[in-house]
């Protein structure tokens, strides 16, 4: 088959032969450097986009994407409300509901929660499948029951279960004939709710009927607001500035970018931050490819001479300086892109090896929010980093293919 000169001569190159040894050695020392820049950068990066998949499906998958209230923190005729807002765009569901923070006392044992007023009948369109009840259910939170579903943790904490009483004491002070006292009722529990994966929900919520939440509060017939959920929660934003126009000042929307978002924003800064570090692995591994071609561009001149004799052109010498690199810089970036999306692939088998063999958990559970390393492999990463590191490898070659065109035959052949 038919190769250009140059194509040959550049793949000659890149050979070891006796002489060169060095010089071969710096080139095998830049390939692997380029494919091990690579595959970490692949790597780390699935694993980050695995951290950021984790923290939205724990955190994001049990708040309120969007939430509707009056200015006041007080919402009227929800009833009127809810079917207007459940129809609107990327809303996948509705539900009133009434939030207040409250003390959990049992005996000598106290807790701080955050009590949410629910309706039973709406829950089920904005509760996620992460909030799963281990025991009882939601059925069983009956108006004037006066029941409560706590989380698995704080259960744990109060060392209650399904049937056992619980007090709940409302931060607000009612004058009584006995004087001044917080308001305080006894509850049922009803169930025991655990949240896959979001231990810190499970330790600080509690659930009572919504009506039952509007009583202690002493909200007469209002709720807190209508929380919707969300087909797609990155249009939150958008959704929330069209529900405000559209519902004018007399109602305040809010959605979970005002309480989460910086925290998802320092998650991507962070991102961006890591693969720009990473990619000087890269850097080092192409300014070693650089070393290499001008060493090689010196070991070689002779040869260029004899060429240039031969009536070779400039260009062409420049190409074949070029090709040698580019083979170089093409064959790490494709081993490295390879052994990236193979480690990316199968972090969840590999972890739990590395830890059997070093006899400890590298992210203990009861230390660290995720206790397992996950990875989300991004085939856009995997693009644009293979092409990053293609068009450098290639620019790199530049500047020594450069030397090379410029090597005078009759000065590199006078001692010759």
């Amino acid at each position: 088959m038919f190769r250009p000169l140059e194509c040959f001569i550049g793949q000659r190159y890149t050979h070891s032969q006796r002489r060169n040894r060095f010089i071969s050695f710096i080139s095998l020392a830049s390939m692997l450097g380029i494919m091990l820049g690579v595959m970490v950068l692949i790597t780390i990066l699935s694993i980050m986009n695995g951290f950021e998949k984790e923290l939205q499906t724990r955190i994001l998958g049990v708040v309120a994407h969007v939430t509707v209230s009056g200015t006041d923190g007080t919402l009227s005729d929800w009833e009127q409300q809810i079917e207007p807002l459940a129809q609107a765009q990327h809303v996948a569901g509705a539900a009133p509901y009434v939030k207040q923070q409250a003390m959990l006392t049992n005996g000598q044992l106290m807790r701080g929660v955050v009590l949410e007023g629910i309706h039973p009948d709406y829950q089920a369109n904005v509760s996620p499948r992460s909030m799963q009840l281990a025991a009882g259910s939601y059925a069983a939170l009956e108006s004037r029951a006066y029941g409560i579903v706590l989380g698995a943790e704080l259960a744990s904490a109060l060392q209650l279960s399904v049937g056992d009483k619980v007090t709940v004491i409302v931060p607000k002070i009612q004058v009584t004939p006995a004087g001044v006292l917080p308001r305080l009722r006894r509850f049922t529990v009803r169930g025991i709710m655990e949240t896959v994966g979001a231990q810190a929900i499970d330790s600080m919520t509690a659930f009572v009927h919504i009506e039952d939440g509007a009583r202690l509060f002493k909200l007469r017939q209002q709720v807190s607001g209508i929380r919707l959920k969300l087909d797609d929660l990155f249009q939150a934003r958008p959704l929330r500035q069209s529900l405000q126009q559209q519902l004018g000042s007399a109602f305040s929307v809010s959605d979970w970018t005002k309480e989460h978002g910086s925290f998802f924003r320092a998650v991507k800064t962070e991102k961006i931050a890591m693969a720009l570090i990473l990619f000087l692995v890269v850097a080092v591994a192409l300014f070693n490819l650089v070393a290499s071609l001008v060493m090689a561009v010196n070991d070689k001149e002779a040869d260029i001479a004899i060429l240039r004799t031969f009536g070779m052109e400039p260009k062409r010498i420049m190409r074949i300086f070029m090709i040698q690199g580019s083979i170089i810089g093409v064959l790490g970036t494709l081993l490295g892109v390879a052994l990236g999306i193979v480690l990316s692939l199968n972090i969840d088998s590999i972890v739990p090896a590395i830890e059997g063999l070093l006899g400890r958990q590298i992210f203990p559970a009861e230390v660290f929010y995720i206790s397992e390393i996950p990875s989300d492999l991004h085939w856009a990463d995997v693009g644009w980093i293979t092409a990053a590191a293609l068009v450098f490898s290639v620019l790199a070659t530049v500047y020594p293919a450069w030397r090379a065109s410029k090597v005078q035959p009759a000065a590199s052949l006078r001692y010759e």
